[in-house]
């Protein structure tokens, strides 16, 4: 299916590898959402609050901000060894997180996994950075895009299964396993090419420019209006629905196929549409739905669907932005992606604490209602970078 919609002009290693290296981020896609919509589980399995594990996420999350240095070490590793070295860490973060006795060591943990999936984004995104014009990299993104829903999809209703049917820590050991597989598949398939499209050793100042503010804002906004979402929904249908782990890996099938949906509708129209249209287009759909949830959000049926709705436009902001990114950094794909992830790591740790802390106090109401504001200042963002765009 993905071989169906890559153009003919591309590269035969973009044709060979597109498929494996999609399964690739798959898995470290899958270890890295497991733990938000089984946050309350974990807690439970740890005997800690959800608002001591929204601090922990937030920590987590904070660590994100390294992601230039990240960045930086992918420039230095290659593209194979990031993302080959980085898929072997994702197994290590989804082992410590494991044999987590403590929500102190957990957090430790989570922040081994993510770096270690960012090490891995980066050298993906510079390998087709340096193969596909930035005029048609907006399609090549969007489908190895769809890895992102498929680690929902698949990977984590899986991992959710395992979870019914046995206990968190089994959950993380099956994505470790899975991620350590793909680790030694990227490692003996991808071999180094010789750039063609992006030159790293070309004007690297490793600065974003003015224009780029914009970009990073719009992302910290839209990451966390994500995150408002994301830390509390599993909550919610527990807490109001009387959802267990079965009944949470059915709802990742939805917001999987959801997300599945926007990944490839981006890979098809964003560069056709415009990368910060869509990405503003995509933010426009999390407001009304965003509002109408945090009003009706104690009918399940309803509510459901309006999140899946949510996170389908998010999704799609998301894909069609990552493009923007890897020419954010003048002659370094990795680095500008580092700082759009930095970007977006900001925004989700600065919401993880309050968003955990309204759910606490007033419900879900709240957090939804967080979500569509935020998802205000993404299209601001990306209307203002259009504008500047335009008239340069």
């Amino acid at each position: 299916m993905l071989h169906r919609l890559l153009d003919d002009n591309d590269v035969p290693e973009v044709h060979r590898n597109l498929v494996p290296l999609t399964l690739a981020r798959l898995a470290g896609s899958a270890c890295y959402r497991y733990t938000y919509p089984f946050v309350a589980l974990i807690a439970s399995g740890l005997d800690v609050s959800l608002g001591r594990m929204g601090v922990a996420l937030a920590f987590a999350e904070l660590a994100g901000l390294l992601s230039p240095l990240t960045g930086r070490l992918a420039d230095h590793l290659g593209q194979r060894q990031a993302m080959a070295g980085g898929l072997a860490s994702v197994a290590l973060g989804a082992t410590l997180a494991a044999s987590a006795q403590h929500v102190v060591w957990l957090a430790l943990a989570l922040v081994v996994l993510s770096q270690s999936k960012v090490l891995f984004d980066l050298g993906l995104t510079t390998w087709i950075a340096e193969q596909v014009p930035y005029e048609r990299r907006g399609r090549i993104v969007g489908l190895t895009e769809t890895s992102w829903a498929g680690g929902l999809l698949i990977g984590v209703s899986t991992m959710g299964l395992i979870t019914a049917a046995t206990n968190w820590r089994i959950g993380y050991l099956t994505g470790a396993a899975a991620a350590l597989v793909m680790a030694t598949v990227v490692y003996r398939r991808v071999t180094p090419l010789p750039a063609r499209h992006e030159r790293p050793e070309r004007a690297a100042t490793g600065k974003i420019p003015r224009w780029g503010i914009a970009a990073v804002l719009s992302v910290t906004c839209l990451m966390g209006a994500s995150q408002a979402l994301f830390v509390t929904f599993g909550s919610w249908l527990e807490d109001t629905f009387g959802l267990g782990a079965v009944g949470l890996a059915a709802i990742t099938v939805a917001l999987g196929l959801g997300e599945l949906f926007a990944s490839l509708t981006s890979a098809r129209n964003t560069d056709g549409w415009g990368k910060e249209l869509s990405t503003a287009g995509g933010a426009a759909l999390m407001v009304p739905t965003g509002l109408v949830l945090a009003v009706w959000h104690d009918q399940m049926a309803v509510g459901i669907v309006l999140l899946v709705i949510a996170i389908l436009g998010f999704e799609f902001a998301i894909v069609s932005s990552l493009a923007i990114g890897s020419r954010l950094v003048p002659g370094s794909p990795a680095r500008g992606v580092g700082a759009m992830i930095a970007a977006g790591t900001s925004g989700r740790a600065i919401v993880s604490v309050p968003a955990t802390a309204l759910y606490e106090r007033s419900g879900f109401g709240w957090p939804a209602a967080m979500s569509a504001l935020l998802a205000c200042g993404t299209i601001t963002g990306m209307l203002t970078l259009r504008r500047h765009l335009s008239g340069r």
